[in-house]
């Protein structure tokens, strides 16, 4: 008997939904290590496979070209928020419920400090990468506002396509925000407190229906500069959704 013929098979890589996971992650890691090491455009895609111990081959399984690698979890995120949404209580305020499922993103930088950090120094230097953030943030935003637009259609709102486009541009800008502003500190900062009181500001100024307007939703125009900041335009929406008062114009 040889000795190949008395080895234990090895399980096929990739073969269970948890070693495809794994697979995918330890594709990420080798990536952005041999990215910040020798370059992106350097790096060639058999060199990520085999820092991996995997074939050429089996990465084009997971991934169609290597600045993919980079955000090797977006799918998963993105079925998490779907799951979110399906789960979610019916009677919940669906920006709430928005907000809630966009915190996973977070979730998902958080648990990874130096991956997250590596990421965030490529996607600055590296425009090929950068385009790839911006891709996979429309991604999300584009769920949001699909969820959205159901939730709102079914409480009878005549205007849910543009209200939820807008709801979801503000809970991706308020979620950026608190993202790169985390980044920015190397992690030193809070990132939930951070968000809580980014998503506080998006939910008092979109939830679908406020307590001064004895639960009926409003119209709100606002008028101002297209320079104004994220946190300027939400507070002056917010205070025209306090007041309950119809439709209200706020130059700046």
């Amino acid at each position: 008997m040889t000795d190949s013929s008395r080895r234990t098979p090895v399980a096929r890589v990739g073969a269970t939904p948890a070693g495809r996971r794994r697979l995918r992650r330890s594709l990420a890691s080798a990536a952005v290590d041999l990215f910040v090491a020798h370059g992106y455009e350097a790096t060639t895609i058999d060199e990520i496979a085999a820092a991996a111990g995997i074939g050429r081959r089996t990465f084009f399984r997971y991934f169609d070209a290597k600045d993919d690698v980079l955000f090797a979890n977006h799918d998963e995120i993105v079925a998490e928020m779907e799951e979110a949404f399906a789960a979610a209580d019916p009677s919940r305020d669906p920006v709430e419920v928005a907000c809630a499922a966009v915190s996973l993103v977070l979730d998902s930088y958080a648990a990874d400090l130096d991956g997250s950090l590596k990421r965030f120094t490529l996607t600055r230097t590296v425009p090929s990468l950068r385009d790839k953030e911006v891709a996979t943030v429309d991604r999300y935003q584009r769920v949001l506002a699909r969820y959205l637009q159901r939730r709102f259609e079914e409480q009878g709102d005549t205007m849910a396509a543009l209200r939820a486009a807008v709801a979801a541009a503000a809970i991706a800008a308020a979620n950026n925000h608190v993202l790169r502003r985390w980044l920015r500190s190397g992690g030193e900062e809070d990132i939930e407190a951070g968000a809580a009181e980014a998503f506080a500001l998006v939910i008092d100024a979109f939830r679908t229906t406020h307590p001064s307007a004895g639960g009926r939703a409003g119209t709100v125009v606002a008028v101002m500069s297209s320079s104004a900041p994220l946190p300027e335009v939400i507070a002056q929406v917010s205070a025209a959704l306090r007041r309950g008062d119809g439709t209200t114009a706020h130059p700046i």
